[in-house]
């Protein structure tokens, strides 16, 4: 079987969640973002740039070692992160699905195909 990281604002953190876990239900090895809500919020400046380099560079990995990637951007929304590891990911070679539609074309033409529910996506690998 093959394996898909997500990527997704954390915004989605709930629907990422059980978007997820529908794949893994449905025989698929899933490579999950971390996404912290407010647990970075008592530590300093320094220690907030350290810990979101090793989760950038973790997140990274994950869309290294998978065969695809599958960007959740609900309602069309891709954050800043989510943009950067698109960026990663067509570099890596690895090819790109989507939840919607994306306004912004240069993201948009990068999606293989646009599906809305786990099952549709598992046809897929």
């Amino acid at each position: 079987m093959k394996s898909v990281a997500i990527c997704g604002s954390r915004r989605f953190k709930q629907e990422i969640r059980a978007f997820a876990k529908r794949l893994k239900d449905l025989g698929a090895v899933v490579h999950e973002p971390y996404l912290y809500d407010n647990e970075a919020k008592h530590l300093s400046s320094d220690e907030k740039k350290f810990v979101a380099l090793g989760l950038t560079h973790d997140h990274f990995y994950k869309i290294r070692v998978a065969d695809v990637v599958f960007v959740y951007n609900k309602d069309r929304y891709c954050g800043n992160s989510t943009t950067l590891e698109i960026g990663f990911a067509v570099a890596s070679g690895k090819p790109l699905y989507a939840l919607s539609e994306d306004d912004e074309i240069c993201r948009h033409v990068l999606f293989r195909e646009v599906l809305a529910t786990p099952e549709e996506f598992m046809k897929r690998l």
